[in-house]
């Protein structure tokens, strides 16, 4: 998974992992499993370590033949490449699915997260470094695009499923 804070990417990655019958990795749950709040900002070494479980995770699940959804922001773009490189060693492939939002929705949708709590807060100041320094993927990485309003949508979960598969 690819894309900022709020846009959809957990919801996506729960349909897409049903669909697919795969297993889902998210770093969120990783780092809740550890104690620590992404949303609060987080040290960098700690989520190199959290990065370190998953991909040994998602790495042995690969190994045994397993489809795996990975659920991350996937930025900057020396993630995606790592997530390949680990894809690679249990000779599978790497798609990355890429859920767009427009700033202003995804403003709307902390303030509404805010009001309800829903889900754990994220920060002003760690939102804004994460898109400050947000690298999307490229034309090259072909990744699969997805609207924000689509992450709940049975029948295109079922179409980005199809894809992955055909891939």
């Amino acid at each position: 998974m690819c894309g900022l804070s709020f846009s959809g990417k957990s919801t996506l990655a729960r349909g897409l992992a049903e669909e697919l019958d795969a297993h889902l990795v998210s770093l969120d749950a990783i780092n809740h499993e550890r104690g620590l709040r992404g949303g609060e900002g987080i040290p960098l070494d700690e989520w190199a370590t959290t990065n370190g479980i998953a991909h040994e995770r998602a790495g042995a699940l690969l190994a045994a033949r397993r489809e795996v959804v990975v659920d991350d922001t996937g930025s900057p773009r020396f993630i995606r490449n790592e997530w390949r490189e680990t894809a690679k060693r249990a000779d599978m492939p790497l798609l990355i699915v890429w859920v767009q939002i427009d700033p202003d929705l995804q403003r709307e949708r902390v303030r509404a997260n805010r009001a309800d709590g829903h889900r754990d807060d994220v920060t002003d100041a760690v939102l804004t470094d994460h898109a400050a320094h947000f690298e999307p993927p490229t034309e090259d990485e072909r990744p699969i695009l997805v609207d924000v309003r689509e992450t709940t949508d049975p029948v295109r979960i079922r179409a980005i499923a199809a894809a992955i598969r055909a891939a």
